[in-house]
């Protein structure tokens, strides 16, 4: 699975048996952002609003462009600020990337990952097909990338 923590939302690549799973998995992270949320700010009370957007990946090329998409969610939002973009493709720390096995290889991405070796993955491997292996068909992941600025 990946995900990516902005400063105002959550981006999550999930896999479900089924809309009960997936309502029931989706509850589980939101009691828990919470919880941590809550317990960093000193306060109480709900902490995401309800709003999801659920979108069925089915084919290599939409899971490809999704992986891109969560894991290099921060350049996105910096490119459409027009901030500057690092150009060593440097992985999102506040993202699973660190973890994330499908990074074209030969730039900067390679000391981070040599680093996360040595941490526990916090996120599970892929179950299906289709998100563990399938998508690499495409074509790896560029983490000098900007998401949704390639067509």
């Amino acid at each position: 699975m990946h995900y990516s923590v902005q400063t105002n939302h959550l981006h999550l690549i999930v896999e479900a048996r089924s809309g009960v799973d997936l309502s029931c998995g989706i509850k589980a992270i939101a009691a828990r952002v919470a919880r941590a949320a809550n317990r960093v700010f000193g306060r109480r009370g709900s902490v995401l609003d309800d709003r999801t957007h659920v979108r069925v990946l089915k084919t290599l090329r939409e899971v490809r462009h999704a992986i891109a998409y969560v894991l290099l969610n921060s350049r996105r939002h910096a490119a459409k600020l027009g901030r500057r973009i690092d150009v060593g493709g440097r992985v999102d720390p506040a993202s699973s990337g660190r973890w994330f096995d499908g990074w074209r290889r030969g730039t900067a991405v390679d000391r981070v990952l040599l680093t996360a070796m040595e941490d526990p993955p916090a996120v599970a491997r892929a179950r299906s097909w289709l998100l563990s292996v399938g998508w690499r068909r495409v074509g790896l992941v560029d983490p000098c990338e900007v998401p949704g600025t390639m067509r």
